[in-house]
Formats: C-alpha cells, sequence, structure tokens
C-alpha cells in the first residue's frame, strides 16, 4: 500500500448485505507524478516528494516552476514529501505515477488535513465549558469564568483554556478502513469521516 495525495469530494453511504449502513468519504486521489527523490547520500533521508492538482502557471511561483520543470512534471498545485516506508516503495523514480491502484479494500489508513475553519469562538463551544446560572442576577452566563489569582502571581499562566480561534488546524484522523477504490476516476471510498471541508486537500497515509 502507498500514501498519495487527494481532495475531500463529500459523503455518501453503502449498506451492507445484512441491511448495516456504512457512511463513506469519497477522496478523489491523484494521479500523484514523483517530483522529487531524496536520498541518503545528498539529503540524509529517504524520501519522495508527490504532486497533486494542475494549476495555471499564475498561481506558482517561479522557483517552483523551475523545480516542476526540472522533474518534467506538469504544473501542480500542491506538493507533500512523504518517506519511502509510507509509499511502500524501496525505490521510486523521478516521473513515476502514485495512483489509487496501489490501496487495497479492507486495509487500513490515516487521513490528514485540515480541520473546519470556526472562526472566533468561546469557551463554551470551543473547550466544553458549562455556562453559568441564568438567574438571580447572574453576570456570567457564558463568560469563562476566574482565569486567574489576583495580587499574586497578578498574571494569567501560559496554557490557560480561553476564547480564541477555532479549527483551522492539521488533524490526522486514524484507523480508516478502504472500503472501495474506482481506478477509472481516481476515488477512494473510506469508512467514516475524514478531516476537513469538502473539497480540502488531504494525506491518506497507511496506518
Amino acid at each position: 500500500m502507498a500514501a498519495i495525495i487527494g481532495r475531500k469530494v463529500g459523503m455518501t453511504q453503502i449498506f451492507a448485505e445484512d441491511g448495516a449502513r456504512i457512511p463513506l468519504t469519497v477522496i478523489e486521489a491523484g494521479p500523484c507524478p514523483v517530483v522529487q527523490v531524496k536520498t541518503d547520500e545528498r539529503d540524509g533521508y529517504q524520501a519522495a516528494q508527490l504532486g497533486f492538482g494542475a494549476s495555471k502557471p499564475k498561481h506558482i511561483n517561479k522557483p517552483e516552476q523551475g523545480h516542476l520543470k526540472k522533474a518534467g512534471a506538469p504544473l501542480m498545485r500542491h506538493l507533500h514529501e512523504f518517506s519511502l516506508d509510507e509509499l511502500g516503495a524501496e525505490e521510486l523514480n523521478e516521473g513515476d505515477v502514485v495512483t489509487v491502484e496501489s490501496f487495497v479494500p479492507g486495509s487500513y489508513v490515516r487521513v490528514t488535513g485540515p480541520s473546519k475553519g470556526k472562526g472566533f469562538a468561546g469557551t463554551i463551544q470551543r473547550h466544553n465549558f458549562k455556562r453559568g446560572p441564568k438567574s438571580h442576577g447572574s453576570h456570567n452566563v457564558r463568560g469563562p469564568g476566574s482565569i486567574g489569582a489576583a495580587a499574586y502571581p497578578a498574571r494569567v499562566f501560559k496554557g490557560i483554556r480561553m476564547a480564541g480561534h477555532m479549527g483551522a488546524r492539521q488533524v490526522t484522523q486514524r484507523g480508516l478502513q478502504i472500503v472501495d477504490r474506482d481506478v477509472q476516476r481516481n476515488l477512494l471510498l473510506v469508512k467514516g469521516a475524514v478531516p476537513g471541508a469538502v473539497g480540502s486537500i488531504v494525506w491518506v497515509r497507511p496506518d
């Protein structure tokens, strides 16, 4: 099994023979050409950089265009590096292409991607705090309450859970099973939900 870059298409469902409902996430994965191969002699470790998503020249800066041109690869919007162990290959060459054919139905993967951004959120939504009383003149219904001491130490300790930006961070979901694949349309059907909104870029690796 290999690793691959994909785009979250959405969710659907199928029904097993016993009538059980199986939720599925559809991922458009690859084809991903190998743009660069890193070796122990030159780089100190072994890895391969994959590309995904055709792009126009105006969306890619000149250094990255030169990097892709040197590898003989088309202009790709997204690049990501995987170790050779994750790619399941002892040797890869520039120009090789990774497709969904490398994934076996029934195997398990982990999917990494940016979670949905929620913007600024309070402590009840962000950290699952409890609200205060709503009666008898209470002025702390949805406020966070005390966040520190008074005279000493006269500051707020680092790491206090407070209101702030919620979501839009890298999340990895492990233990997801490959239910099926569509080689003609470059689709992976994964059991369960994966991080991110529809259209977000995800990285699929063996678990």
